[in-house]
């Protein structure tokens, strides 16, 4: 069911700029500088602390507002990993997307052994609960080790050439990771990754398998979500 909109008691600005500003940050390759910077022309300045702060308590209420509204994950789940540098430090970023492209879930981890695969595997079937017919992932033998003790009846498949759809998926992260110039810490990373692929996938519904006028159609419906999430919708209406 649809969740109630976040509070925003005890914030100056409107609502309508502070969903804006979020929404824009976790859509296009910004610092907080440059979406601040979106703001003079409705006539707000804004710090970009502020905008670091409305997207640290707002962000990912907004991308589980998002989630609640889309449907059951599909049968058929790839999962695939790469690597992502914290302060230098290497991790490995995990990813779970279904055959739509859907991004399931998501987590960093210091290793990629049997170990790290299982708590993934556990954390992914928890989270959506659900099953899947098909689980599809690289020659990683930890993958296939995780795989036969966390869900051994679930068909698994193992081939590098059938795993595009996850690996396409890390691209949005490597564009966001090039822009921030790399994360700062493993901590910092989950939560903006944790609300980035709950938001930002919202606002690219792939327009190059839409006619012009369905896309804007199916923009203008997001657009109405989005407004029912962060709770736009529920204003008065302007004289």
């Amino acid at each position: 069911m649809p969740s109630a909109p976040p509070s925003y008691q005890g914030h100056r600005y409107p609502i309508e700029i502070i969903s804006h500003c979020v929404g824009r940050y976790f859509r296009f390759p910004l610092s907080f500088r440059e979406a601040g910077k979106l703001l003079p022309g409705r006539g707000v300045l804004v710090s970009h602390e502020t905008v670091r702060r409305w997207c640290a308590k707002f962000g990912q209420g907004y991308a589980n507002g998002l989630r609640r509204r889309r449907g059951r994950p599909g049968d058929t789940w790839h999962l695939d990993e790469v690597f992502v540098r914290n302060n230098g430090e290497r991790t490995y970023l995990r990813r779970a997307v279904d055959a739509a492209g859907t991004v399931l879930d998501l987590l960093l981890q210091g290793r990629r052994d049997t170990a790290a695969a299982r708590r993934f595997f556990r954390r992914l079937l928890k989270r959506t609960g659900a099953v899947p017919r098909v689980v599809v992932t690289d020659q990683l033998r930890s993958c296939g080790a995780a795989h036969r003790e966390v869900m051994p009846s679930v068909e698994h498949r193992s081939h590098q050439g059938l795993n595009h759809r996850a690996e396409n998926s890390h691209q949005p992260t490597r564009q966001r990771e090039r822009a921030r110039k790399g994360f700062c810490s493993v901590g910092g990373a989950q939560r903006f990754l944790a609300a980035f692929r709950g938001t930002s996938p919202h606002f690219r519904p792939r327009p190059h398998r839409m006619t012009a006028p369905g896309y804007r159609a199916e923009m203008a419906i997001r657009f109405a979500v989005w407004d029912q999430v962060t709770g736009v919708a529920g204003l008065p209406a302007a004289a």
